[in-house]
């Protein structure tokens, strides 16, 4: 049941992210949350796996820092090569 709490948590930092995150027109709403919950379950599951009880104060931290730094930089590289797509096919097209 601890994992649905370590979630939780996880799309709640994704949320964050995607509001702090400039860029937003590029993405949809659900891009930050989705991959930080993602990698909140593959973290937690490795660590409880190796041998963290669920419990451990350390299998929470890596679980929460490794998707909020994931889904920050996963979410940024997936909207700079959007905005640069973007611009080629309006310079393309002639619409810019």
């Amino acid at each position: 049941m601890y994992i649905l709490l370590a979630l939780v948590a996880a799309v709640a930092i994704g949320v964050g992210i995607h509001f702090a995150l400039p860029r937003r027109s590029t993405r949809g709403v659900a891009l930050a949350p989705a991959i930080a919950g993602a990698v909140a379950a593959l973290a937690y599951g490795i660590c409880t796996w190796s041998g963290l009880g669920e419990a451990n104060a350390l299998t929470w931290l890596i679980t929460l820092v490794a998707a909020a730094v994931v889904s920050w930089f996963g979410t940024d590289a997936i909207s700079r090569v959007r905005a640069t797509r973007d611009a080629a096919v309006s310079k393309r097209l002639n619409l810019a």
